[in-house]
């Protein structure tokens, strides 16, 4: 894909100290006024009740077409932009539970969901109230061809590569990663921008809530592993203009990838 696409990530702040309510109101007109002027827009994972406060996933859950995800639809239709909804709490008509990301066309229609894979907590935490997705997710966006992740997942270089092998150019993350770990986080990110030759747009939140902090430094990573732009770790909004034609061009002149031998992996 060649030409340019500007990226606008919402790091929003999760703190107690607002309602779930005020959070999406908050979160959303923010998200507004981030899309003016961008091509794309993400948001971070489990942003309206917070990453970490699993006390309020079942509390808070919506179907995939319940009021937040139809305001987020309607924000991408009245921006006419790409919208991340990040990941929300959703459950199923069966009772699962699942930390769900959502991308937006921007006429609103859902252009992809997806089902993180990768729970954290350690027989703990999210392992506790949601259940693990399974598929992969690709889809065609104003970044090129686009593989969503969330958060954990980022540990994970397999499914990485697997979206690299269906046609990944750009790595698309929303993530509620803690302070302790943050330098885990950025070293991560130019990892997997590295390997697989691709572009990583990660959106991280800020705030503290059930006793973490959320570490921020949001990043837009090139597929040198070239950091483009990173946040610090307070509430804003990250803007990145891409080059995405430099995919193309990096792994033509450096066809590391041709040298896989998956047989014997």
């Amino acid at each position: 894909m060649t030409g340019r696409a500007n990226v606008a990530l919402v790091q929003l702040d999760s703190s107690e100290t607002e309602s779930v309510a005020d959070r999406i109101d908050r979160a959303l007109e923010l998200t507004r006024t981030a899309a003016v002027g961008a091509d794309l827009v993400v948001l971070p994972e489990l942003w309206h009740v917070g990453a970490f406060a699993t006390d309020q996933v079942r509390a808070n859950a919506e179907p995939l077409d319940g009021p937040l995800m139809q305001r987020c639809a309607e924000l991408a239709r009245t921006s006419h932009t790409w919208v991340h909804a990040g990941s929300f709490a959703e459950v199923l008509p069966d009772g699962r539970h699942f930390n769900t990301s959502v991308l937006l066309a921007p006429d609103g229609s859902r252009a992809a969901v997806y089902r993180k894979i990768h729970l954290f907590g350690f027989a703990g935490g999210e392992t506790t109230v949601m259940s693990a997705g399974t598929d992969l997710v690709v889809v065609p966006t104003a970044l090129g061809v686009t593989g969503l992740a969330t958060c954990y997942d980022l540990r994970f270089p397999e499914l990485f590569r697997a979206l690299l092998d269906v046609g990944a150019t750009t790595m698309l993350l929303a993530s509620g990663w803690p302070t302790v770990r943050i330098e885990h986080w950025s070293l991560l990110a130019r990892a997997r921008a590295i390997e697989n030759q691709s572009f990583v747009v990660a959106c991280n939140g800020v705030g503290t809530h059930s006793g973490v902090t959320l570490g921020g430094h949001s990043v837009v990573v090139d597929p040198l592993g070239r950091v483009v732009a990173e946040a610090d770790d307070g509430e804003q909004v990250l803007r990145a203009d891409l080059d995405l034609g430099l995919v193309a061009r990096i792994r033509a002149d450096f066809p590391v990838l041709a040298d896989r031998r998956s047989g014997l992996y």
